[in-house]
């Protein structure tokens, strides 16, 4: 049974799109699979871990009876990507293959029974809708992300925080060793509510949404979040866990402050670190009036300085950081001054944008 006629590039996009949801080791031999759906002009593709589900859909050819299938999500991709641009190819299923055709070329992979795909079952929106441009939440995500836990035992900071408040969206990350902080207008009010979003569910989304204006809604539902943008729809379970007040963890009484340029400021951390130690990362800044010497060394005895002019009059200060930490933020940060305030030697350092108040980070000291 022919399930769809239609251009490489056609099926491809919303192939790849949900592919990155398939784990290589599963559990369960559908979880490799990737669900096709055609049901008049549309075909879908749908893949899920068991705590994400992404949907994508594309314009095809009506026509023919609403046919449903699943095949290995990886090898598909494989085939379709190794076809020469602007092929033409044909989905066919029978008994219990699926038969990619084009020209000379022919794949028959095996399928598993649609009726036994795993559906992430959605729950009701708690308080409706929520709609902003996908430019300003891949905005918003890129500031932070990188901020969150890889493995941590505190399974909630592996994770990114996502608050709607009054005519505000705000996330928040953190490891226990900095925090990035960044919020966005809105435009209308919302109820307030406050989730956990898991590290895969903000890297995929991520990946998916694109710097355009186009509009991206967001759905609260019980236990559950829903991205619809651009034919593509993610749900992902939320995190069941309390995160840390954030406010406490950002300063508001450091009285000295650095002001300088974003680019050289990277550039000479950039340097510096060819000479930090592998191991702590650690870097030093001494700071004097008006003048900012950065030092990395290593257990070769090998030392990298730098030094450069910044606006800075408070009182000397001599610091200890991971600079893999500040340059992260750097490195995501498209200004072109950052401030940096202190309080001393003991206290963290808040990295902040001069004018805005929509972007923190924060990082904790350590002694070197």
């Amino acid at each position: 049974m022919l399930l769809v006629k239609a251009n490489r590039e056609l099926l491809l996009k919303p192939l790849q799109s949900v592919a990155g949801v398939v784990e290589r080791r599963h559990t369960l031999p559908i979880l490799a699979n990737v669900l096709i759906e055609k049901s008049g002009n549309m075909i879908s593709f749908a893949a899920t871990d068991l705590e994400i589900q992404i949907t994508s859909m594309a314009p095809c050819d009506a026509g023919g009876q609403p046919v449903s299938v699943t095949v290995g999500a990886r090898k598909l991709l494989d085939i379709l990507r190794s076809l020469p641009d602007n092929t033409d190819i044909s989905l066919e299923s029978q008994d219990s293959r699926l038969q990619v055709r084009t020209g000379h070329s022919r794949f028959n992979l095996q399928t598993l029974p649609a009726e036994d795909f795993p559906r992430l079952s959605e729950g009701t929106a708690l308080n409706g809708k929520l709609v902003i441009s996908q430019k300003s939440l891949k905005e918003l995500l890129s500031l932070v992300q990188y901020a969150m836990a890889q493995q941590d035992i505190r399974y909630y900071l592996n994770g990114l925080l996502l608050v709607i408040e009054g005519n505000r969206i705000k996330v928040v990350a953190t490891d226990g060793h900095r925090l990035a902080f960044a919020s966005a207008v809105l435009d209308r009010e919302y109820e307030r509510q406050e989730v956990i979003l898991p590290r895969k569910t903000v890297l995929e989304l991520s990946k998916l949404i694109t710097g355009s204006e186009e509009q991206l809604a967001i759905e609260i539902l019980q236990n559950q979040i829903r991205f619809d943008f651009s034919n593509t729809v993610l749900i992902s379970k939320l995190v069941d866990a309390k995160f840390p007040d954030y406010t406490k963890v950002i300063p508001t009484s450091h009285g000295q402050r650095m002001t300088l340029g974003r680019i050289p400021l990277l550039q000479a951390l950039q340097r510096a670190a060819i000479l930090s130690n592998e191991k702590i990362r650690g870097v030093r800044l001494v700071l004097t009036e008006k003048n900012l010497r950065i030092i990395c060394t290593n257990t070769e005895q090998e030392e990298a300085q730098e030094e450069f002019e910044v606006e800075y009059t408070g009182t000397p200060l001599d610091i200890g950081f991971n600079i893999s930490y500040l340059l992260d933020v750097l490195t995501n940060l498209d200004e072109e001054t950052v401030n940096c305030d202190f309080g001393d030697s003991n206290s963290s350092v808040l990295v902040s944008i001069p004018g805005k108040d929509d972007f923190k980070y924060v990082v904790m000291p350590m002694r070197i």
